[in-house]
């Protein structure tokens, strides 16, 4: 700290690195970069790692799932790209939203996140089964900067290109449960609201859309039910 120069210094990635994070005993660096790759760095014996397979898009986030036994990275084409712990060289699955790119991602329960995406929409996911599980916020055709949330995963903070510190009740999150069953998708492909304007403050038909979608989420589930009878 008295010469104010860095004890370290690894260069191994070939394009701006993007997020970093670090596993729960402080050892392992991960990194996610534009050049495509995340980077492994052991911080504990200075050196650096590994780099993974090349991906198609830039990386633009990095974060620890599943108690650290998953990593996931947010990509600039929408995808979320998963690995194991100690399996950092390919991916073992990938989950494609309907998202431009995946800026930000926050770790909310073992299973479940929000990402934050340059169409200023906050995503709910499930990780295994990989589902979006709905719409937390909006920041209306703003890019999203940067996420957190309080310290008992009540509420979630957002701030965005548009200037506003926005706070959204995630209070119900940590207890949603998702099925292994994958419902069809619905024909107008709206994301379900899980907070109070989560579509927008000047959105006036948001309630009656809400309302809406939980009668055909009813009907499509009595259509599934007779099917299954079948």
């Amino acid at each position: 700290m008295r010469k104010g120069t860095a004890i370290m210094d690894l260069k191994h990635h070939e394009d701006y690195i993007s997020d970093i994070t670090v596993d729960q005993a402080k050892r392992i660096l991960l990194t996610a970069s534009g050049d495509g790759t995340m980077g492994v760095f052991n911080i504990k014996r200075r050196r650096f790692e590994l780099l993974s397979e090349y991906q198609s898009g830039d990386l633009t986030s990095v974060a620890l799932m599943k108690r650290g036994k998953k990593v996931v990275c947010g990509s600039s084409e929408g995808t979320i790209y998963i690995f194991n712990w100690n399996g950092f060289g390919a991916t073992s699955d990938r989950f494609a939203l309907k998202a431009e790119s995946i800026d930000q991602i926050l770790p909310i329960t073992d299973s479940i996140m929000c990402t934050a995406s340059t169409d200023g929409y906050i995503r709910a996911v499930n990780l295994l089964p990989n589902r979006v599980i709905g719409c937390i916020g909006q920041h209306v055709g703003e890019p999203i900067e940067e996420l957190a949330k309080s310290w008992d995963s009540r509420f979630l903070v957002s701030c965005a290109q548009d200037q506003l510190i926005k706070f959204w009740d995630i209070s119900s999150l940590p207890n949603t449960t998702v099925d292994e069953y994958r419902k069809r998708k619905k024909k107008n492909g709206r994301m379900k609201s899980l907070t109070k304007k989560a579509h927008g403050d000047n959105d006036f038909f948001s309630g009656l859309v809400e309302e809406t979608e939980k009668k055909e989420e009813e009907e499509q589930e009595e259509e599934e039910d007779d099917s299954d009878s079948d």
